[in-house]
């Protein structure tokens, strides 16, 4: 007979992880389906493991929950006694989402970006040139000066002499500031399909590579629905949709004036959205306008997209839909600001943003 036949698939737990760590891993993300609701994630997690035993006869979900407790993921010390995820709990939820996202980049350099110029600076580059007074003797490569100093002297009367010395290149680090948008209104978890979620874990693992990876650089987050607020890194498991339009200009301007304070030059606007800007503030009171592009809108945000572009701040926008009328809008923004524009899925976005991170990091504006 020709053909094939189908089994059941069963995936293979990981043998160097213990039953706990099996279970934390579950547990990480449903923190961050459930907006850090401790109570609802451990819910669903019960609700899986009856469907789909992921504990063990030897250690079932009460025994997890008491080592969540024992080891401080969780904690009830609050005056209403709930169960709430302490500090340990977020960093591990941020380093899950980098593993998860960045995971299978490759490592490079010691974790500060480069740019095109050599000189003096902390990392050693590929590139040589003969010595030169001023030189740091730590640039010295000894073993290129060694076979300089055989070729040119040959092996019977070996000498080092200054002209046999050839030092390597280091190149300047620069600094980056970035200001990551993240779009809240209510069409993020509209038609079935989840959005925020994505976003947060992007959010998550970018802020947990740029504390690994380049610690120099500054990383903001602004969340924008009808308004605008900055929230910290810490707070990102618990962001949640809201009944909100979409004031893209209120994000913007908070972003320039967080940058604004930023004393290096390398600034840039990463924004996360799915759909158009449809709301502005008029004072105490909102300007509305949920149906297609509002002139008088869309002219406020384009006018703020010019004049990041003449402050040398590039906004990257990664735009997960795909209506026609979204990318006029978003190709028209991008080339005001002379910035870049991603139509992406959710499934490719934390690539995407950290390819574009890297690429406006090596520019030196």
């Amino acid at each position: 007979m020709i053909g094939h036949r189908f089994t059941e698939f069963i995936p293979e737990k990981n043998p160097e992880q213990s039953a706990f760590d099996n279970l934390l891993n579950i547990f990480l993300q449903l923190m961050v389906i459930t907006a850090g609701d401790v109570s609802e994630a451990l819910s669903w997690l019960t609700n899986l493991d009856n469907q789909y035993k992921i504990s063990t006869a030897d250690y079932g979900i009460g025994d997890f929950i008491d080592d969540l407790k024992t080891k401080g993921y969780i904690t009830d010390d609050n005056q209403k006694g709930e169960f709430k995820i302490t500090a340990k709990s977020e960093q591990s939820i941020r380093k899950s989402a980098l593993e998860e996202i960045f995971g299978k980049l490759k490592k490079s350099g010691k974790g500060n970006h480069k740019t095109n110029s050599t000189g003096i600076g902390d990392e050693m580059s590929t590139d040589f040139r003969q010595f030169e007074f001023g030189d740091s003797p730590e640039q010295i490569a000894f073993t290129e000066s060694i076979r300089n100093a055989q070729i040119n002297h040959g092996f019977g009367n070996f000498m080092l002499t200054e002209n046999d010395l050839e030092v390597r290149e280091r190149e300047f680090k620069t600094q980056t500031s970035t200001v990551l948008m993240i779009d809240i209104s209510h069409s993020m978890i509209l038609y079935g399909e989840d959005r925020i979620t994505p976003a947060k874990k992007v959010a998550m693992a970018l802020a947990e590579l740029i504390k690994r990876k380049y610690p120099k650089d500054t990383l903001d987050v602004i969340v924008f629905g009808n308004d605008a607020w900055q929230i910290e890194i810490k707070d990102l498991p618990y962001l949640n949709v809201g009944p909100y339009h979409t004031n893209t200009v209120a994000g913007i301007e908070l972003a320039m004036d967080l940058l604004r304070r930023r004393k290096n030059k390398n600034k840039q606007i990463f924004m996360i959205t799915d759909g158009k800007p449809t709301c502005l503030n008029e004072g105490i009171k909102y300007y509305k306008n949920p149906y297609g592009l509002d002139p008088k809108i869309l002219n406020k945000t384009l006018n703020l997209a010019a004049q990041c572009r003449r402050l040398h701040i590039p906004i990257t926008t990664f735009m997960i839909a795909s209506d026609p009328y979204l990318k006029e809008f978003v190709q028209e923004f991008t080339e005001v600001n002379q910035g870049n524009a991603y139509y992406s899925s959710l499934k490719g976005l934390g690539n995407l943003i950290f390819e574009d991170y890297k690429r406006n990091r090596r520019k030196n504006l």
